[in-house]
Formats: C-alpha cells, structure tokens, sequence
C-alpha cells in the first residue's frame, strides 16, 4: 500500500523553521556548510555559482535549545572568516602596493630624464643619470611584488592558522550545545 505525500505530512509534527540565506565564496563551500551545521543549520538548497560565489538557503528549528549561544558563536565562526578573507586578500593588496610605489617612483625618475634631454640644450648626462634608477625602478617592481608577498605571506599565515583554530574551537562548542 503506497502512502501518500500528505498522509506523511500529517504523520509528522510541524516544526517551525527559521531561514537564512548567504553568499560565500565557492572555494570555501564546504568549510561553511560543515560550520552552519554545527550551529543547527541545515542546508534548504544550493543555488548556483556566480562570479565564484555560492547562494545557500539554509533552516532550523525555531525553538531549538540554546538557540542565543548558537547565534553568537555562528556571528564568531563569520567575524573568523571574515578576518581570514582580510588576512588573505592583504597579502596582495600590500604586494601590489609596494611594487606601484616603485613603479611610480622609476616613472618619475623617468620623466625627470625626458625633461633633461628636452632641455635647451639637452643636458644628456642628467638624463643618463636619471634614466638608470628609472629603468631600474620599472623593472624592480616585479622583485619587489615578489619579496614583499612572501614576507606577508610568513607574518600573515600564523595569524590565519590562530582563526582556523578558533573556528575549530567554535564549532565544537556550537556541536556540544547541539548534543546537549
């Protein structure tokens, strides 16, 4: 004898649910779902990637138990992983600034040396003089992005190991209220 849909439904007590919906980045999909689920969330629906980024519909229960530290340790899991993301993205931006600063500093070593040989009468051994550090700042950039990345990169790391553990760290509380 096959039960139907709404024979099942009324079999099984309402329960009501609280809904969330978040972005997060693709790369980082897995990491979410298994934290929201420490938290009581369940996943509702994934909706498709766009511009590396996942939409998730995620529910609860309502009335589930510790519902008030469940909340307050899911805001600490998003604050960690905001933090990561800042972490990560400040290696670049912090590369890339350094290298435009010297970038930017050959340019005008550069412009100075283009003034020279326009002067009347070209001053040929100033524009030499200027060209040199000009060149060498435009191609020292590159070095420069280098180096500065990987110095980020060691400082930053520890910091980005220390969230990872908190996160850790939150998510266990978040299952022990769970269980409890």
């Amino acid at each position: 004898m096959k039960v139907s849909k709404m024979q099942r439904m009324e079999k099984q007590p309402f329960v009501s649910c609280d809904y969330k919906e978040i972005a997060v980045e693709s790369a980082r999909l897995s990491q979410y779902l298994d934290a929201y689920a420490c938290f009581g969330w369940q996943t509702d629906r994934e909706m498709g990637d766009v511009a590396g980024r996942t939409r998730l519909s995620l529910k609860r229960d309502r009335h589930i138990l510790n519902k008030t530290e469940l909340t307050r340790l899911e805001r600490q899991f998003e604050a960690c992983m905001d933090s990561i993301r800042a972490l990560q993205a400040s290696i670049h931006s912090r590369a890339t600034m350094a290298s435009l600063v010297v970038a930017l500093l050959g340019t005008a070593f550069m412009a100075g040396a283009t003034f020279a040989v326009t002067a009347e009468p070209p001053i040929v051994w100033l524009c030499v003089l200027l060209a040199v550090p000009g060149f060498t700042g435009w191609a020292g950039a590159y070095f420069v992005y280098r180096r500065v990345f990987k110095l980020r990169a060691q400082r930053v790391e520890p910091l980005i190991e220390g969230k990872r553990d908190e996160i850790e760290e939150t998510c266990k509380k978040g299952a022990r209220l769970l269980g409890a």
